[in-house]
This record gives structure tokens, sequence and C-alpha cells, in this order.
């Protein structure tokens, strides 16, 4: 955290908050779920707008898997940053606690405007739900890649599983029992049938996390704390007085 050169003591006070990795993070991240609800919404309906061949589905599929490893690298880099960037970006400093929750809702209450240059508490919880169920969706993602259209991590153990006795796993296609054990690829299905069971409800949660999370941005911006959507741009926040996590 530092102070700027511009602050004034009349008009507050201008801190750096948000560093450059975090704000890449924040906005390609927004990028690359909303690519992956569309893909993944022609995906759910292409029989109703005429996609029907084998081969535009497994075109689908890859298309949606493609940008879901940039997804997972960016929150993997997001995650490593948690442990190695400044206060702000650290995991530690973003764990929510029931306490101060209890204790930032009953000063709203009371007409009070507690000021923050991080993450409110309401805020931090927020933050942690919506992480979780990223890394949840990235990881049941990678799973569903691999038992569905043999793409790695995974996809390698499986063809290596389900192709039958002296049957190349390199040669296993999506889509196409020609060299698979049957048997060992029902073995898979259950499996492949609740990553995706899992990955697409998490999806639906997490378009609700967005809206509430966007709400209360516009809330927070217009009753409570100006600046805070400005400062995931500019990575600065102008307070007046002394907040509370300084």
């Amino acid at each position: 955290m530092s102070l700027s050169n511009e602050d004034n003591s009349n008009q507050g006070q201008t801190y750096q908050v948000w560093d450059k990795p975090i704000r890449v993070f924040h906005w390609l991240n927004l990028l690359l779920v909303l690519s992956l609800i569309f893909v993944g919404l022609i995906m759910l309906f292409k029989r109703e707008i005429g996609i029907t061949s084998l081969e535009a589905k497994i075109g689908l599929k890859e298309l949606h898997v493609v940008i879901g490893y940039i997804f997972a690298a960016n929150l993997f880099i997001r995650i490593l940053w948690g442990f190695l960037g400044d206060r702000f970006a650290k995991f530690s400093s973003n764990m929510p606690k029931i306490a101060e929750i209890k204790k930032y809702k009953a000063a709203l209450r009371k007409g009070d405007n507690p000021q923050y240059l991080g993450h409110n508490p309401v805020g931090k919880l927020a933050v942690v739900i919506i992480m979780l169920t990223l890394v949840i969706i990235m990881l049941t993602g990678l799973i569903r890649a691999g038992t569905d259209i043999y793409y790695p991590p995974f996809g390698g153990v499986i063809t290596e599983f389900i192709a039958a006795d002296g049957v190349d796993a390199a040669s296993i296609k999506p889509y196409d029992e020609t060299g698979v054990d049957k048997a060992k690829l029902a073995e898979v299905k259950p499996y492949k049938s609740i990553a995706g069971t899992v990955h697409l409800y998490l999806v639906y949660f997490l378009l609700l996390l967005i809206v509430l999370h966007v709400v209360g941005v516009i809330l927070a911006e217009l009753k409570h704390q100006p600046g805070i959507i400005s400062a995931m741009f500019s990575g600065k926040k102008r307070l007046e007085g002394t907040p509370l996590d300084k």
C-alpha cells in the first residue's frame, strides 16, 4: 500500500491498493468466464440452433476446453499471487471473519459508513466464495475434458485405462468406441457424469454470484464507498478519513 502524490488533507487521500496482476486477473477472468458461458450455452442448445454433426459437437467442446485452459492458467496465477503478492493480494488478508462481518453490518445499521482500502468484511466473504467456486469449476472442467474428449491433464490416463488389450491408447478417439474396452468405459461414465453435473450447476451458481457481486458493488459505490469500481481499473482508491484496514 502506498500513498500517492495526489493527497490533499481537505479532499481525502489517494491510496494505491490493487496491483496490476490483481487487476489483470479480474478483467481477464471476467472475459474468459463470459466466453466459456457463451460457448457452453451453444453446446447445451446445439440441436435447437441446428448443430447436429459429431465434428461440430467435438469442435465446440475443443473450443470450450482451450478457453478453459487459459481460464485455468489465469486462475492458477491468481492463486500463486495470493501467496506471493502484496498485502491486498494475499489470501491471508482476505479471509472473512464472522466477528468483523457482524461489526460491519451493525455499523451500517447505525448509519455509520466504515471505509476500507481492501475489501470490506462482506466483500471478503464474497471473494472467498467466488474463488472456491471458480476452483471447483476448473477442476471439474479438466476432469470432464479428460473423460469426454481425452484432453490433458487426465485424457492420457483415461485412454490408457479404457483401451482394449493390445490397442494403442493414442488411437482412441472421442465418441468412437473402436479399440475401447466397453466394460472399462462403463466404469468411467459415472465419474464423467458426476463431474459434468457438478460443473454445470456450479456455473449456474457462479452466474448468480456474478449478479449479486455486480449489484453489491453498484450499491457500495453509490451508498458507502465511491470509487471502488474505478479502483479496479486504476488500482487507486480515494478515501476521506482513516480506513479501518490502513
